[in-house]
C-alpha cells in the first residue's frame, strides 16, 4: 500500500501522471518552437511531471534506483523551471535557462520511459543479454540526439519578450 492505494493502482496513477506530462511536454516544446506562449500546457507539464516524479521516491525500494537516480535531476531543473516561469520575466539568460530546464526534464522523463518499456517488455524476449544492452543504447543515443537538435532550435526560435508568459 502507497498511500492507501495498493502498488498496481498506484503504479497505475504514477504512469498515468508520467504519459500526461510527456504529452503536454511536447506540446510545450511546439509552443518553444513557434515562440507561441501555452501557458495551460506548460503549467500542465510542470504540474504532471513533477507529481509523477515524487510519486517515484514513494515505492518501496531497496537501495539506488533508476527513479531516484533520475528523480533527483529532474525535481532540480523543474525548480529551476518554474522559478523562471513563475518570478522571472524570460529576459537575457532566464529564456534560455527555462528552455534547457524544461528539455532536459522532458528528455529524463522520456529517458525513463524508454528504460522502463525495454526492461519490461524487451529484455526478457532478448535473446542475448549483450543484445538488449545494444538496442536500448541505440535507442537512447537517437534520443538524446533529436532532444539535443530539438533543444537547439528552441533556444533559437523562443524570443519571448518581457512580461510575454508562457
Amino acid at each position: 500500500m502507497i498511500l492507501g492505494l495498493s502498488t498496481a493502482t498506484f503504479s497505475l496513477l504514477q504512469l498515468i501522471l508520467s504519459l500526461v506530462g510527456i504529452g503536454a511536454g511536447f506540446v510545450m516544446v511546439f509552443g518553444l518552437l513557434t515562440d507561441r506562449p501555452l501557458p495551460v500546457w506548460n503549467a500542465l507539464f510542470l504540474s504532471t511531471t513533477a507529481l509523477a516524479t515524487l510519486a517515484g521516491f514513494l515505492f518501496p525500494f531497496h537501495g539506488m534506483t533508476l527513479s531516484i537516480e533520475m528523480g533527483i535531476p529532474i525535481l532540480a531543473v523543474l525548480a529551476l523551471a518554474a522559478v523562471d516561469r513563475y518570478t522571472a520575466i524570460f529576459v537575457g539568460m532566464w529564456r534560455h535557462t527555462y528552455v534547457v530546464s524544461v528539455m532536459i526534464a522532458l528528455y529524463c522523463s522520456v529517458f525513463i520511459l524508454i528504460a522502463q518499456i525495454f526492461e519490461r517488455f524487451l529484455a526478457p524476449t532478448a535473446r542475448a543479454p549483450w543484445e538488449y544492452g545494444r538496442l536500448f543504447k541505440m535507442a537512447e543515443l537517437a534520443v538524446f540526439a533529436a532532444f539535443a537538435v530539438v533543444t537547439y532550435f528552441a533556444l533559437k526560435r523562443f524570443q519571448s519578450r518581457p512580461g510575454h508568459r508562457v
